[in-house]
């Protein structure tokens, strides 16, 4: 059956017109100014309103080190213009990690880490005559519920679990009895969260990001209504955690750390392929639905901002000072987080226009910025609109619905999209990310002899060509 293609525009009137045609809230402005401006991130200074995501490649040595493509790929960043580079998703131990080539921070692979730090500055300031006005973060994870080596999980999902892999090769989930992690294990990850950031701090990070996305463990806290003791049940128990970390991070270092999160303001619910369609269609669900932020659980499809904007607000008063606004979860409803083109192999066909995805990121980053318009708030959802992402930012920022803009697949693609802009004031077709997921696929191909084949942009960056070549072999289409 022969797809449809979405992305069919000609110049930016025809988006508009389609915008309009599907009812859609997307501006678009054509003279890019305030993208230009700089911004103002605790007692720092970023330069202009561009944004890199935390896009890691998979590419790690196994024990945690930057390899030569981890590298490659920082610095590309650091020479690409954007005066925000949100650094990638770092396991605080072992047992925490993604997969089996994710970046570990601990005194072992310090050095490495603070290298490829100095390295991307460096590259910024060949590039641009300075690099004090660059901010560059650590994104510090725990991948719970999706440890590569086995699950972690907060709560009993009744949906969720059933795809939950105890074991990945035989497809066998989680049994009914599988135990949640203890309270007394949460407690120790909080040590653990606290050592990080010192240690990024003393590697000479601007900040840190206490990462609560993608549904993985802080993520899914927030969201543990079933959960029984004190990380679990009442909003107060289900942010115990992330305030313990803020609060014990500013005892120890005071305010010279930047605090940033990564935050799902939305998780929506689970979706599986139609077999007869392959179109993505919710997987069953109870209603009431109490297992997702921000998420009506008499509605569970539909979003509820209650708890994000009161979070937010919370997290703003105890000390956090940038907050990047994402949603949706990679695992079971990928369409939501990074509206697309065309789906992974192993994936969906998308469930709606992938600008409805767009307008969705859009329209909820703008209440989270509307509510507090003090606070930085970084965007997401934007690589899909190619090289109209910075004509959709900017007017995004003149509206007040957001402070920055970032990209996260789109600058595997396209790393120097904001050095572009800045010189030309538009983006350059040839070379924007068109959304064909090669790069989730290699995220899910593990049949590779380290466990994890590395990742980036297959149409855009001639490395990858050859390792997508090699890793389609081992990817299968998915059953569901």
């Amino acid at each position: 059956m022969l797809k449809k293609k979405h992305f069919r525009y000609r110049d930016i009137d025809a988006l508009r017109a389609e915008i309009d045609e599907l009812g859609l809230s997307i501006r678009l402005e054509e003279k890019i100014g305030k993208l230009l401006e700089p911004v103002q991130i605790g007692h720092k200074t970023a330069d202009n309103r561009f944004g890199i995501h935390p896009m890691e490649g998979c590419d790690g040595t196994l024990d945690g080190k930057p390899s030569e493509l981890t590298i490659r790929r920082w610095e590309r960043f650091g020479q690409g213009g954007a005066k925000l580079i949100w650094g990638e998703a770092t396991a605080i131990l072992d047992e925490a990690k993604a997969n089996s080539r994710q970046l570990i921070i601990n005194g072992n692979t310090a050095s490495s880490i603070e290298s490829m730090l100095n390295l991307t500055r460096d590259a910024h300031r060949k590039v641009f005559g300075s690099n004090e006005e660059v901010i560059v973060g650590m994104q510090l994870t725990h991948s719970g519920r999706y440890s590569y080596r086995k699950p972690l999980i907060a709560f009993r999902h009744p949906v969720v679990d059933k795809t939950t892999l105890i074991d990945k090769k035989k497809k066998i989930p989680i049994p009914d009895d599988y135990p949640v992690v203890s309270d007394d294990y949460l407690e120790r990850m909080e040590d653990i969260y606290v050592d990080s950031a010192k240690l990024a701090w003393k590697m000479g990070f601007d900040f840190v990001d206490l990462k609560q996305c993608h549904t993985y463990l802080l993520s899914e806290l927030l969201t543990a209504k079933t959960r029984e003791g004190k990380y679990g049940g009442s909003f107060e128990n289900r942010t115990r955690f992330i305030r313990n970390i803020i609060g014990k991070i500013r005892a120890e270092i005071g305010d010279e750390l930047i605090l940033a999160t990564r935050l799902n303001v939305y998780d929506g619910v689970a979706y599986m392929e139609d077999p007869e369609t392959t179109v993505g269609i919710p997987r069953n669900h109870p209603t009431p639905y109490p297992y997702g932020f921000g998420v009506d659980e008499n509605n569970p499809p539909e979003p509820d901002m209650m708890e994000p904007i009161k979070l937010i607000g919370m997290l703003k008063e105890i000390g956090i000072k940038l907050v990047n606004v994402s949603m949706g979860s990679p695992y079971f409803n990928p369409h939501i987080g990074r509206p697309f083109e065309r789906p992974p192999i192993d994936g969906y066909e998308t469930p709606e226009h992938p600008l409805i995805g767009v307008e969705r990121h859009i329209r909820l980053t703008g209440e989270i910025q509307r509510a507090y318009p003090e606070l930085p708030v970084v965007g997401t959802g934007y690589s899909w609109l190619q090289r109209f992402i910075v004509n959709a930012g900017e007017a995004n920022i003149e509206d007040g619905r957001v402070s920055i803009v970032a990209v996260g697949r789109g600058a595997l693609a396209y790393p120097d999209y904001a050095k572009d802009t800045m010189e030309t004031g538009e983006m350059i077709r040839k070379k924007v990310c068109v959304a064909v997921s090669y790069c989730t696929a290699l995220m899910r191909a593990k049949a590779n002899p380290l466990g994890q084949f590395p990742t980036g942009c297959v149409p855009r960056d001639k490395i990858y060509a050859p390792i997508y070549k090699d890793a389609e072999k081992t990817l299968v289409k998915r059953k569901t």
